[in-house]
């Protein structure tokens, strides 16, 4: 159980900079406003990066941040069932946590702000065409590249015998996110991570947003069915292909 900090600030760091960085986007007279959606993507790609590089720093040396790689490293034996679970928890209260601290960065933008859809996308994903069963499919093919790839990236091929020179993985996962969000993020924003939506969602919905609207619960349940969907393909895929398993 050693890993649980590491796996709460990790999360925390990727939501405080990933939300943060929607909150720069998205809210009126914020100076990053209508920045774009490749600067979102850049921003989360480099909130990964941080968020890994904190969980190893902190006892996490898995740095999952994300409960659907802790589903499918449950899978390949790295963890116990309460273990997972208990990660997976933490993980969605750093992403509530994470939420909360980009909310204070920008407590004076929300009033600004009359859309109440903006503001709900600074804290969660929702898709831009809703349609759950491609919402859906978006969701599963999203996180079975990023999980699979994560693979990859660790393998023996790759790596070589010695693994990768230290402290370079993160930044190689960073990347991936950014390919991911700009090849398959725009359907839905590319959840590919349960705590990373569910747990700012719930923040969204607890605290005392000026001018919010509801939080979307009809749609919640997709970004966190579709990544552990993805979770298991991906699991097999490994499996299947002969790729080490990243432990």
């Amino acid at each position: 159980m050693n890993n649980l900090f590491g796996e709460f600030l990790g999360t925390l760091v990727l939501c405080a900079f990933g939300n943060g960085i929607c909150a720069c986007c998205l809210l009126n007279k914020s100076k990053g406003q209508n920045a774009g959606w490749l600067m979102i993507n850049i921003g989360w790609g480099i909130a990964v990066t941080m968020g890994v590089f904190t969980a190893i720093a902190c006892g996490a040396p898995q740095a999952d941040i994300n409960p659907a790689v802790t589903l499918t490293k449950l899978m390949g034996g790295v963890y116990t069932l309460p273990h997972a679970l208990i990660t997976m928890s933490v993980q969605i209260a750093g992403g509530f946590c994470g939420a909360v601290v980009a909310w204070l960065c920008y407590l004076g933008h929300w009033e600004a702000t009359d859309d109440k859809g903006i503001k709900l996308g600074v804290f969660a994903t929702g898709p831009a065409i809703r349609n759950t069963p491609a919402n859906l499919i978006t969701e599963i093919i999203g996180t079975m590249a990023l999980i699979v790839l994560i693979m990859v990236i660790f393998s023996v091929p790759v790596g070589g015998s010695a693994g990768l020179v230290s402290g370079f993985g993160p930044f190689l996962v960073g990347f991936l996110v950014l390919a991911i969000g700009t090849a398959f993020g725009g359907p839905t924003g590319y959840a590919i991570n349960p705590a990373r939506d569910l747990g700012p969602r719930i923040a969204h919905a607890v605290l005392p947003i000026a001018g919010k609207g509801g939080s979307d619960w009809g749609y919640s349940w997709i970004p966190i069915v579709g990544p552990f969907i993805g979770a298991g393909l991906s699991y097999a895929i490994v499996k299947a292909i002969g790729v080490a398993f990243v432990g």
